[in-house]
């Protein structure tokens, strides 16, 4: 993931931008006024919301998990198991490519962002690590804590965890996946390392959720207390509501308007130039590699996904919630329309790719989709943004 930096706003720029409209109204208040009820439903409804959804569906994933190891380790049939552990996977998966227009703040400075969503997977190190006794016995007893402790980005998180749940066969020396849920026979080193992925997943999400809530549920908090994990006090999405007091980083409402509005950019420039544009291209085994969920087969809907992220920041999760666009609507109605119009295309067009996984090189459709996403990351970038500026 690329790196999103706050977009500072001096005070003296701030001051400067107070004027009078016709009836002698301040504009500047006005628009923070506006900004401002924007910004809580945009905590709660968009931000704090989403990251509970995925830390609840990666309880649920972990409870699954645990069952699964404890059925290899008695020897029993765990197949259904399986199939659930891939729909909650899919779920939690979900919520967070719905995050990712807000991969600022907490995500990046706690560098949680690289920790469960980086790809792909280093396959020699994690059979090193299923063929070591003492490492495993070690990942058997500290389970999420070694490895959010010991093992590197690409041995852990979503990827190496979506390898073991869903099934893959070797094609031309590599590791193709399938989507379909992987067989019950797992080795106990593999359930064991399962396992302990999905704790580690786990419990960065209440992480997250902690980071931008300040509080979490008791069985999530007692998941961090068990790992002897301390929560982090950012209290961020604070922060964001009490722009321009004391003690909160942003200058003001417009400070937090531009956040919002970097981190749509920011995820739109890398769906169409990373996520769709190295596989597109292929010109060499890394871009052909670089797909997102390869084992799963469900890249397409991550990338849906992320432009989503982008209309809940936009528009607002919830029906009725008061939101950017509703400040842009006041002032540009037809930059409105062209921000939700564009949105909308960039999913379709999405949607619209078959087989990502296997035709993406010089696909047309895929193609078709970079030229949406790009259009609407510029859209954002060279209109939405300099009207919150003015």
């Amino acid at each position: 993931m690329r790196k999103i930096f706050k977009l500072a706003l001096s005070a003296a720029c701030v001051m400067g931008m107070a004027a009078c409209n016709n009836g002698g109204t301040d504009v500047k208040s006005d628009k923070e006024t506006a900004l401002q009820q924007a910004v809580t439903p945009y905590v709660n409804n968009t931000v704090i919301a989403t990251y509970k959804h995925m830390a609840d569906a990666g309880v649920t994933l972990l409870e699954q998990t645990q069952t699964i190891l404890e059925k290899v380790e008695k020897g029993e049939d765990y197949a259904q198991q399986m199939t659930e552990a891939d729909a909650s996977w899919r779920l939690m998966r979900k919520y967070w490519e719905q995050s990712e227009a807000f991969l600022y703040g907490p995500a990046f400075h706690h560098s949680i962002d690289p920790h469960i969503d980086s790809w792909p997977l280093d396959f020699n190190q994690m059979n090193a690590l299923l063929n070591d006794p003492v490492r495993m016995a070690q990942l058997e007893e500290d389970g999420g804590r070694y490895v959010g402790d010991v093992l590197g980005y690409a041995l852990k998180g979503f990827h190496a965890c979506e390898f073991l749940l869903f099934e893959s066969v070797m094609q031309d020396g590599r590791a193709v996946g399938t989507g379909r849920p992987h067989a019950a026979n797992l080795t106990h080193a593999e359930a064991v390392y399962l396992n302990a992925i999905v704790e580690d997943l786990v419990q960065q999400a209440i992480l997250l959720e902690y980071a931008w809530a300040g509080e979490v549920s008791d069985e999530k908090m007692a998941l961090l207390e068990e790992a002897e994990i301390e929560p982090f006090e950012d209290h961020y999405g604070e922060q964001m509501i009490n722009a321009g007091k004391a003690g909160s980083i942003y200058v003001s409402y417009q400070d937090v308007a531009e956040e919002i509005i970097a981190g749509a950019i920011d995820i739109a420039g890398e769906v169409a130039d990373l996520k769709l544009g190295n596989p597109y291209i292929s010109s060499t085994a890394e871009e052909r590699d670089y797909i997102e969920s390869p084992y799963s087969c469900t890249s397409t809907e991550d990338f849906a996904d992320n432009i989503r992220s982008i209309q809940h920041a936009y528009c607002g999760a919830q029906a009725g919630d008061l939101s950017v666009s509703n400040f842009v609507y006041r002032q540009d109605a037809e930059l409105d329309a062209s921000v939700r119009k564009a949105i909308q295309e960039a999913i379709e067009a999405i949607k619209k790719i078959d087989n990502f996984e296997s035709t993406a090189q010089n696909n047309p459709q895929v193609k078709a989709a970079i030229d949406k996403v790009a259009a609407l990351e510029n859209l954002l970038n060279d209109e939405v943004l300099p009207l919150l500026s003015k």
